[in-house]
């Protein structure tokens, strides 16, 4: 079919199945049996750092049939359809702030999140984030995994020495059942021609998240009393007669990963489903949160885990972002001329663009002006007179701020280099 490296297959609402390559390549066809077209896709930065050749991307599709795409060194890209056409959204990195060699990040959707799981390469762990709408995450506590994760039931220890380029096997709910990994068992340098070390392909089973549902309606906060869980029947699995119910702890993912949470207080018969309602006053729940986990085990002893999304949040959200201002002085002043982007599903409300001058913590208030709502991928080109000049031909630190009612703070900062004398 043709060179590649590191590669990912994906489906888009077509029907179409893309593979991705590196260097911004891909091959596509309408069969997985082929034939196969080349091509290279489209990546738009926007002004934004990438990472060079392109490489390293894993992709998640979204409900409307949009794609969301996250690159080696932690930018989250987006598309109107999953093709050629890629535009880049995150003004910084989504990885946490730690000291590492970030490579070969592994992206997916479920019912109730996004996901991803990046390698550090120099350290040989990995790390583990959450979003509710795959542009805002969140860092778990701790390592996905580390060498020495590979482990028969009869105790027998598999002695990886390096393990990457991770990839899940998924079910109908998008929860990974199987994660796939390249494994070596010397360091990369260590590996030479003719000899023991070439790289392995190995799979692991993965324990399944059971499938639950939170039945309040009302967001939970420190005065809520009771927080009622529906644990749902699957094959296989018996909610009734499977669980260790003295184990359970509901809450946020910092209290119950700790042994904390809220605990048992009784059960309900749901049919073949189990409804547990928990305590609230311990569940660690703030407005920061926006899934619950449960977490306990089963009565044979196993790990007993799932997530279920809170009252009130919601996974489809409108995602405004900007380019630098282009600056003018006109006979009104210095102008800016500010372009607005949605890349949400979901048509956003009419928000405020916001233009500073400065470095962070020293900066002043340039313009202000609204922009009108926007449907999932339109533009908007905002005109904004600013409020003082700046001298011609300087360079400025200049940042956009989007601000929309009741999601987060969009913010750009570039340095712009203002038109001279003509």
């Amino acid at each position: 079919m043709g060179s590649g490296h590191n590669p990912e297959l994906y489906r888009i609402k077509t029907g179409e199945y893309m593979i991705y390559s590196t260097h911004g390549r891909f091959y596509s066809s309408k069969s997985l049996d082929g034939l196969w077209k080349a091509g290279t896709y489209n990546f738009d930065k926007r002004q934004r750092y990438a990472f060079k050749n392109y490489v390293n991307f894993s992709f998640a599709p979204r409900s409307d049939g949009s794609f969301l795409a996250v690159s080696r060194r932690g930018y989250i890209w987006a598309s109107k359809n999953g093709g050629e056409d890629w535009s880049e959204v995150s003004s910084e990195s989504v990885y946490p702030k730690v000291a590492g060699i970030f490579e070969d990040p592994v992206m997916w959707k479920d019912d109730v999140q996004y996901h991803i799981i990046v390698n550090d390469w120099k350290g040989r762990i990995a790390y583990y984030l959450r979003s509710l709408d795959g542009f805002h995450w969140k860092t778990e506590p701790g390592e996905a995994y580390v060498p020495g994760l590979a482990r028969y039931e009869d105790g027998t220890s598999s002695d990886w020495y390096k393990f990457e380029r991770i990839r899940m096997l998924q079910d109908q709910y998008g929860r990974p059942t199987q994660a796939h990994f390249a494994v070596i068992d010397s360091d990369k340098h260590s590996d030479l021609p003719n000899d023991q070390h070439n790289s392995k392909h190995i799979c692991i089973p993965l324990t399944v998240a059971r499938l639950i549902e939170v039945l309040d309606a009302d967001p939970i906060t420190e005065k809520t009393d009771e927080i009622r869980v529906k644990i749902n029947a699957e094959k296989g699995f018996d909610p009734h007669t499977d669980i260790d119910l003295d184990s359970l702890r509901f809450g946020a993912s910092e209290e119950v990963n700790y042994g904390r949470g809220s605990k048992l207080i009784t059960t309900e018969d749901g049919g073949e489903d189990l409804i547990v309602i928990f305590g609230g006053e311990d569940s660690g729940i703030t407005a920061d949160n926006f899934a619950g986990k449960l977490l306990g085990k089963t009565r044979a002893g196993k790990l007993l885990f799932g997530w279920a999304r809170l009252p009130g949040k919601h996974s489809k959200v409108p995602l405004l972002s900007s380019l630098s201002p282009v600056f003018e002085f006109t006979g009104a002043g210095l102008e800016a001329y500010v372009e607005v982007q949605n890349f949400g599903e979901v048509v956003s409300k009419r928000s405020t663009v916001k233009v500073l001058v400065g470095n962070e913590g020293e900066s002043r208030l340039l313009a202000t002006r609204y922009v009108r709502a926007l449907k999932p991928f339109e533009k908007s080109m905002v005109r904004l007179v600013c409020d003082e000049s700046l001298r011609r031909g300087s360079k400025q630190n200049v940042t956009v701020l989007l601000e929309s009612e009741g999601l987060p703070t969009e913010s750009f900062t570039r340095q712009v280099t203002l038109p001279g004398n003509e």
